[in-house]
């Protein structure tokens, strides 16, 4: 009688192979790790003499130094051997195939045990290994495992010590070195963090520090600053290659890039990566500080080489980018993404989740006055965020000027309370709290009751002189009602899956609306100018044509220019137009291919009644997908799935409850179509995913002055999350630096 081969997806019996057939082992604890490896559920109910008796398992599923040939007629498994080569996902090419043998499907916790168990086995195994040659006399000691020196096993204890102070240094947010006064000279005294933590250490017991440094004279440096450097740019890489190594695992990811950070060797542009995890969790990771200098086309090319050979990327697999940033450095930034395009056509320029669609509009727009209004927007903002004392001072303003409509001052009070630049009207708010801001900025500069000190008032000088110029006033008006019709759709971008899917389909009207207000620029101008000038006149602001225009049109002798014809030209007309573009830029056909493909999602479907295409716009990824060829059957199954479900069965409302729903690993590409689609950086990451990269940088940036902020330290601040392994920096720094260097 044949034997058959026990494994699932394995059709080999001995009467048509060469191959061996083993048997279960008797042996209760071997032979529910072969059990548990072969995932079969109808096979757990069984004792170990029923499985010996009646099961085996072909030498296919065995590493090959699990077996032992004894003689050319006798193959025989070593007594540790454990199954560890399974094909458990070939049948999901064919969802309606039938198995007698039936994989089981694992929990979670039931995955988690499975490793430790593993784990645990293997150490076991190779204890048993080390105890084995131990025992044997003569027995010479593995050319791969060096054994160490004495010396040189103090040596790593002690760059381990000194890599445990950097570490503190960098979760911490120390700075490396702080200003001291010396009793007796009065003078500052640069003090080092690293020497004052080390002398700790050493007065605490650490006997490889002590025996290093006892010899050292009190008034030098125990590692000199140099040294230092080479600590820290190990934790770095360390940290570094951590984050990216999960990346590559992952395969697609998008590049995120925030505004400028400052350190004292100058301004650096961070960098993060947003992808899915092993886990099916979306991350967004912080990975370096980059220069930021040179033409758009260099810093591209630098870009690139950076992600491509320093990180070990593909730019091939880069599904999106996003850089949210404002200013001059927004126009480069954009030349550099269109240049990236160009290169990488998959890797679609967005918006970023963080920021509300209109504020990166706003920030983008290469027009001074449109800067100039949001440069002193966040100025104000951080100045009331600065001192309870001066929102309240605020309020007061507020209630003064809305006496005759308390709930509209009450809810402009609540906004004021936000975060202004998170908020989809934040410019519908501003020309609201115009006349209270200034007139607030004027009370807190006049210091009537010296509440206030040099620097605020100081601050609030600066903040009224930019609100009572009439420029300010037209730019901020035609900012407000220019964007109104991107608002709901900016919000919609930043809700639901279900509102972001129906965002992309509006597209259209939205572009139309905008086209149908530079067709008619003449009557809307002729409004909003009118509301500027209403607007200003009520803050006794002279209405008038900047004066910079001015000196240069005496200059050129030309015609003098109306105030209204002025605006049109150069500030409603360059602002539609450009509203206009950007909007198709940001939105191209790829990208709105994409969020359409949001249908995948089950709670969307059932709101489309199950009367989707998504194999319309899946094209664009279909070179991504592991089975492109199965594709229309698959999501074919995978609406019949959810169309037919049991009434207790919810539909998953995210891509992330998708990702994680037990039987979406039956469909691999709808699996792998939904990891591509929450990596864009348009869609915004839920709560459920806790802090991101973004969020721990800006933590680390309050906190931390320009002056004592490093590279080095900040990745190893904002990253506090990874784990750190100190045997692996050792090892890392041994190889980087000559021992004879070290010593």
């Amino acid at each position: 009688m044949p034997n058959f081969c026990a494994a699932p997806n394995c059709t080999r019996k001995s009467t048509q192979s060469d191959l061996a057939f083993f048997r279960f082992p008797r042996d209760p604890e071997r032979c529910r790790l072969w059990v548990e490896n072969c995932r079969r559920a109808d096979l757990e109910e069984k004792t170990p003499d029923q499985l010996n008796k009646h099961y085996r398992l072909c030498a296919k599923h065995f590493e090959p130094a699990m077996i032992c040939k004894t003689s050319p007629y006798r193959t025989v498994l070593r007594d540790t051997a454990i199954p560890t080569i399974f094909d458990l996902t070939s049948h999901l090419s064919n969802p309606h195939s039938r198995h007698r043998k039936r994989i089981k499907v694992l929990t979670d916790e039931e995955v988690r045990k499975i490793k430790e168990r593993r784990l645990e086995s293997s150490i076991e195994q190779l204890l048993a290994k080390k105890d084995k040659n131990d025992s044997q006399d003569g027995m010479e000691t593995s050319d791969d495992v060096p054994q160490l020196t004495p010396h040189q096993r103090e040596l790593r204890e002690f760059l381990r010590s000194l890599f445990e102070v950097i570490v503190l240094i960098g979760k911490q947010s120390f700075p490396l070195s702080w200003r001291s006064k010396d009793d007796q000279d009065s003078h500052p005294v640069i003090m080092s963090t690293f020497q004052a933590l080390l002398e700790n250490r050493i007065n605490a017991g650490d006997k490889f520090l002590r025996g290093k440094f006892e010899a050292t004279a009190v008034n030098e440096e125990y590692w000199p600053a140099t040294q230092q450097r080479k600590l820290l740019e190990v934790c770095e890489r360390y940290v570094r290659e951590e984050l990216l190594q999960e990346v590559r695992e992952s395969r697609f990811f998008s590049l995120v890039t925030g505004e400028l950070v400052e350190f004292s060797e100058g301004q650096h542009i961070p960098v993060f990566l947003r992808f899915v995890d092993q886990t099916n969790t979306l991350r967004e990771e912080f990975i370096e500080f980059l220069s930021f200098e040179g033409e758009e086309l260099s810093t591209a090319d630098k870009l690139e080489s950076h992600v491509t050979k320093q990180w070990g990327l593909s730019m091939e697999h880069c599904r999106g980018q996003a850089h949210a940033v404002s200013g001059v450095l927004g126009s480069r930034m954009k030349a550099i993404a269109i240049q990236l395009m160009e290169k990488y056509p998959m890797a679609v320029n967005t918006p970023c989740s963080t920021c509300a669609l209109n504020v990166h509009l706003a920030n983008s727009m290469p027009l001074t006055g449109v800067q100039v209004v949001m440069s002193v927007l966040k100025k104000a903002d951080s100045f009331f965020k600065a001192s309870p004392l001066l929102q309240v001072e605020l309020d007061s303003a507020i209630s003064i000027l809305f006496q005759d409509n308390v709930e509209k001052g009450n809810d402009l009070k609540e906004s004021c309370r936000a975060t202004w630049m998170d908020l989809h009207n934040v410019f519908e708010m501003a020309v609201d709290l115009l006349e209270p801001l200034l007139l607030c900025m004027d009370s807190v500069h006049d210091n009537e009751d010296l509440k206030w000190n040099d620097e605020i008032t100081s601050n609030a000088y600066t903040i009224s002189e930019a609100l009572a110029d009439f420029e300010f006033v037209v730019t901020l008006v035609v900012l407000k009602n220019a964007l109104s019709f991107t608002r709901a759709f900016g919000k919609n971008l930043q809700g639901e899956t279900l509102d972001v899917f129906f965002a992309a389909s509006s597209l259209t009207a939205v572009l139309h609306s905008l086209h149908e207000v530079i067709d008619n620029i003449e009557v809307y101008h002729e409004f909003w100018f009118e509301e500027a000038v209403n607007l200003a006149t009520a803050m006794e602001i002279p209405v008038k044509v900047p004066r910079l225009f001015l000196r240069k049109q005496q200059a050129m002798e030309s015609v003098e220019i109306q105030a209204e014809s002025f605006f049109k030209e150069y500030l409603t007309l360059p602002v539609m137009d450009y509203i206009i573009q950007e909007v198709k830029d940001i939105f191209s056909e790829n990208h709105l291919k994409a969020l359409k493909c949001l249908s995948l999602v089950p709670a969307v479907m059932g709101q489309m009644k199950f009367n989707t295409s998504e194999e319309a716009h899946a094209d664009v990824f279909r070179s991504d997908l592991p089975q492109p060829d199965t594709l229309p059957a698959e999501l074919h199954c995978w609406r019949i799935k959810w169309k037919h479900r049991g009434k207790e069965v919810s539909l998953p409302c995210t891509i992330h409850e998708t990702l994680h729903h037990s039987d979406v690993k039956f469909f691999p590409n709808v699996n792998a179509f939904l990891k591509i689609l929450a990596s864009l950086p348009v869609l915004k990451l839920g709560s459920d995913q806790g802090e991101t990269g973004q969020k721990r940088l800006q933590a680390y940036l309050l906190d931390t002055p320009v002056s004592h902020r490093s590279k080095n330290l900040a990745v190893l601040n904002i990253n506090y999350h990874i784990k750190m392994d100190l045997e692996e920096m050792v090892e890392c720094y041994i190889k980087s630096y000559p021992e004879d260097e070290i010593d």
